[in-house]
């Protein structure tokens, strides 16, 4: 209802009143409306932030989950060979220590682990670590790296070990003796 269509009608409440409060009970309406809205987005907004902190604990308590049930079962592998070491040759212990080391590697790939690639390429700070330098041999260029001590390993394009290096640096003549 109007305002203008009040003070047409029959005439039998005065006009001052009426247009101040029907008006003023509107917006006292949407004013708790909103206050109303405003508390359930408040309220939304406090569960999404515990939702997402309970999602990303759950996801740094069961984030190795994946890898476990992969490694798990080389574990069992592993301990039977131990077990039935006595009764076997140490060839078959062998073989079986290597197929279980290749499916730790294979579990290990399979979740974007891989190793630093270093012997003969160029030291790289980013992911090698450089324990000595010895005399550039015939054939390598100084910067190179000429054996590798501990392998590194990566996860996708982050470190988790720096590989251990020795590394080629450019030979000084000495005087003979």
């Amino acid at each position: 209802m109007d305002v203008g269509e009040e003070a047409s009608g029959d005439g039998s409440e005065p006009d001052g009143p009426s247009e101040i409060e029907d008006p003023l009970e509107k917006m006292e309406a949407e004013i708790m409306r909103l206050e109303k809205e405003l508390q359930y987005s408040a309220a939304e907004i406090v569960n999404i932030r515990q939702r997402s902190a309970r999602d990303k604990s759950d996801a740094v308590r069961f984030g190795a989950s994946s890898l476990s049930r992969k490694i798990l079962p080389l574990i069992g592998s592993l301990e039977k060979a131990v077990s039935n070491f006595e009764e076997s040759s140490s060839d078959a212990f062998l073989d079986g220590t290597r197929m279980a080391l290749d499916g730790i590697w294979t579990a290990l790939q399979s979740e974007g682990v891989t190793r630093v690639d270093s012997v003969g390429n160029t030291f790289d700070p980013t992911c090698m670590e450089a324990i000595a330098m010895v005399p550039a041999p015939d054939g390598i260029e100084p910067g190179q790296v000429v054996e590798v001590v501990e392998d590194g390993y990566m996860l996708h394009e982050r470190v988790l070990r720096a590989a251990r290096v020795i590394v080629a640096e450019a030979s000084v003549d000495e005087p003979s003796d």
